[in-house]
């Protein structure tokens, strides 16, 4: 008997930092908040290039089709987060029930003397993922750089890379992606990867050129104040934010997060 109040203990304690993060206040949406509101800005600002005849028909709607999946995986993730975050005082009665249930299920279905899947079985799994992205890369240095196939296999190559927490190699592919045509959407990728991973100055370059071609891109505009703000320059951040809000209709989805990133300026 007492092997398996052990286990019940265990269970408790291992489903105990979900409890202590159900309970912590609810923190701003951030980035999923900022992606959403940035993918919409960018919906807008293609139909107004299009209007403007910057933008052919193939065009937009191939522009159209790339940044609504974008909002619509961060719709979803956004939502998912925060079902998470709803009902905390029913989580932790659930808390004890789910530990039983789990514990009764074992009981009933468990096999204790199974062994966990070797090492050599993961192993193998991820050296056969590395093949893969191997064959894919050598088949892309044999294309022509400029060519379109080279370029739409990077950009792939790279969402692979960025997927399996590798920044280095994304960035690496995505930049030979840029050998073959400039994309602003993508150097908004690389400008906020080089973000997330700390090295805010490599970020400007990619955002500047894609400002000089899109200056009104709200996404962008928001990086560079981001820049700004991560390089310890709070100043300039906010007279970057503080234009972008001026030419923001106060109906625009991403106006109450720039404002936000405003007044937590120091």
């Amino acid at each position: 008997m007492t092997i398996w109040i052990l286990l019940a203990c265990f269970a408790l304690i291992a489903l105990l930092p979900l409890a202590i993060a159900m309970l912590r206040p609810k923190a701003a949406r951030g980035r999923r908040e900022a992606d959403i509101a940035l993918y919409r800005a960018q919906l807008l600002e293609l139909d107004r290039d299009r209007e403007a005849g910057r933008l052919d028909e193939a065009g937009h709607r191939a522009a159209r089709v790339e940044v609504q999946r974008r909002l619509i995986a961060a719709a979803d993730q956004m939502e998912s987060e925060a079902r998470a975050a709803r009902g905390p005082g029913a989580l932790l009665v659930l808390l004890p029930l789910i530990a039983a249930a789990a514990l009764g299920l074992y009981l009933l279905r468990g096999t204790p003397d199974m062994p966990s899947a070797p090492y050599t079985l993961r192993a193998e799994a991820m050296a056969r993922d590395e093949q893969i992205l191997a064959t894919l890369r050598t088949r892309l240095e044999a294309l022509d750089p400029a060519s379109p196939q080279a370029r739409q296999g990077w950009i792939l190559l790279g969402n692979a890379e960025r997927g399996r927490g590798r920044p280095d190699a994304a960035l690496a592919a995505w930049r030979r992606a840029m050998v073959a045509e400039f994309d602003v959407s993508l150097a908004g990728d690389i400008a906020e990867l080089e973000i997330e991973r700390g090295a805010a100055a490599e970020a400007t370059p990619w955002i500047t050129r894609a400002l000089a071609e899109t200056p009104n891109d709200p996404r962008l505009r928001f990086l560079a104040g981001l820049v700004e703000a991560e390089s310890g320059r709070p100043a300039e951040a906010r007279a970057l934010w503080q234009a972008l809000l001026a030419d923001t209709p106060p109906d625009a989805p991403w106006r109450g997060l720039v404002e936000r990133r405003l007044s937590a300026l120091p």
